[in-house]
């Protein structure tokens, strides 16, 4: 199946099912029609002979430099060429492919002044595996993403490297390989296709992605652990959430009750129970993940529209007028990566606080030290606690913000910068942690409702545990648990675990 996607009108579903799948796409035909125009445009201002940012004068500090018209076509593909200084390992190829897409989305706003060609061309890759290597570093988030965007360019020139079909390559074998032309770049397009913010946002979207999913699974670890710590639901009633009235706060709480509903385990000390007040880790679940999933869904409407936006410079306007702007500066994409760094810092936080209070017998309400069947010959959980603590702290860390930390470059040019490409790439290794840090509560939070056999959890998270079982078995014996903390943060990674009749949407 191939994605259609229109510039100006693609949502985060449309964007999270194309990066999710392995089809390619195409914008919807309608925007070829102003992308043509913008293109004339250009070739009528270029006759003129006036002066065009990077069409016919050189880049940044070199804009006064004027091009003469037979060197234009060199311009752009050396630009490509000195511009391709990317480090690092390649950007893994689903990530490019969003890329290559939000670049596509970009030029078909009609602003670009490229051929239509140039986005077939870019859709051409996709269509026939020819995925371009792309350092994962070397972008400050200003006058675009050069450097990635430039290892993107590069391929469809037939420079540099790609993968075809899994296998690197020199990108003109990779596109001979597909029956593919190197593109012969014209006058701007070089230019357009380095200009914007794709890479950053790329990153960032798949960061929020990744996010969303592990926020709301938060949410089964956190009602498991509810229960196995004999917690109370009547923090969740409804009326205390409408009262503050937080979306996803109410929705949070709605997700822990039914998820809770009819649990032999909570049914069992509705009375008579002498504990007044839960711990925070427990009784503000709802507050802080709702919290969370607020600032997430903020993140996504931030990208949504970054995704469909104009970025490169300079941009031929409905008048024809061509103007230099700073639509390239990526400050909307680092502050919101800031912003998803935090929330997924703070689902850890709370996460790693349920898990030690479980292992911790002075607050689990009856279970054993550390979940071991036998504690003090057996170690149980003990350092599995350790290990979430270390990835909780790893991920405060990381949550440290990216956007304030401007540097100059291009000779004083480029004076302010956002660092959005960095800032949106930590969001996958923070998501790693997080993954692992769930995985851990999974498996204590499990552990310890079966401890409190013969009584039973509710149905919902009876069905939870049993999709944990196929993956990490109980511990009886003492064993090596890392096996079990990969196995459980792929699930979950992976997978909507508990998922509710009523999910709750980004």
């Amino acid at each position: 199946m191939t994605h259609i996607l229109t510039p100006h009108a693609t949502t985060l579903s449309d964007l999270e099912a194309f990066y999710r799948s392995t089809a390619g796409f195409e914008l919807n035909p309608a925007a070829l029609v102003d992308v043509e125009r913008s293109a004339q445009r250009l070739t009528e201002k270029i006759k003129l002979g006036d002066a065009i940012y990077g069409v016919n004068t050189g880049f940044g500090k070199l804009a006064s430099v004027r091009i003469e018209s037979d060197h234009l076509a060199t311009l752009q593909r050396n630009l490509v060429r000195s511009h391709s200084a990317g480090f690092g390992k390649p950007l893994p190829s689903d990530i490019v492919r969003l890329i290559i897409a939000l670049k596509c989305l970009s030029l078909g706003r009609g602003a670009s002044g490229v051929r239509a060609s140039v986005i077939v061309a870019l859709q051409n890759l996709i269509k026939f595996d020819v995925i371009p290597v792309i350092p994962e570093k070397g972008s400050v988030g200003a006058s675009g993403d050069l450097a990635p965007l430039a290892h993107m360019a590069a391929t469809l020139i037939g420079e540099g490297e790609a993968f075809y079909k899994g296998k690197r390559m020199a990108a003109g074998e990779a596109l001979r390989q597909a029956g593919l032309e190197p593109v012969i770049l014209q006058a701007k397009e070089g230019l357009a296709l380095l200009n914007g913010t794709q890479a950053s946002t790329a990153l960032a979207l798949v960061g929020l992605f990744g996010a969303w999913r592990l926020a709301v699974t938060s949410l089964t670890t956190a009602a498991l652990s509810i229960d196995a710590a004999m917690g109370s639901s009547a923090p969740f009633h409804p009326e205390i959430h409408s009262l503050r009235g937080h979306r996803g706060q109410i929705e949070s709480a709605e997700q822990l009750r039914t998820l809770l509903e009819g649990s032999e385990i909570r049914n069992s000390h509705v009375e008579g129970d002498e504990r007044v007040q839960d711990p925070y880790c427990l009784r503000c679940a709802p507050q802080v993940i709702g919290a969370c999933l607020d600032q997430l869904r903020h993140v996504g409407r931030t990208l949504e529209i970054e995704a469909n936006a104009a970025t490169d410079n300079p941009l031929v306007l409905s008048d024809g007028a061509i103007v230099s702007g700073g639509n390239f500066h990526a400050e909307p994409v680092a502050l919101t990566a800031d912003l998803a760094a935090i929330a997924i810092s703070e689902i850890g936080c709370i996460a790693q606080r349920r898990v030690a209070l479980l292992v911790d017998p002075a607050l689990s309400f009856g279970l054993p030290a550390f979940l071991a069947p036998e504690p003090g010959l057996k170690s149980g959980l003990m350092i599995a606690e350790v290990t979430s603590a270390a990835l909780m702290s790893e991920n405060k860390a990381l949550a440290n913000p990216r956007s304030v930390d401007s540097t100059p470059t291009s000779a004083n040019q480029e004076d302010h910068v956002s660092m959005a490409c960095h800032g949106a790439r930590r969001l996958l290794e923070m998501n790693d942690n997080l993954s692992a840090i769930l995985a851990v509560e999974a498996m204590a939070a499990s552990q310890g409702v079966e401890l409190r056999s013969p009584l039973k959890t509710s149905q919902k998270l009876q069905a939870v545990i049993y999709e944990i079982r196929k993956v990490c078995p109980p511990l009886i014996e003492d064993r090596i648990v890392s096996p079990d903390i990969e196995n459980l943060a792929a699930l979950i990674s992976n997978t909507e675990l508990g998922l509710t009749d009523t999910p709750i949407h980004l």
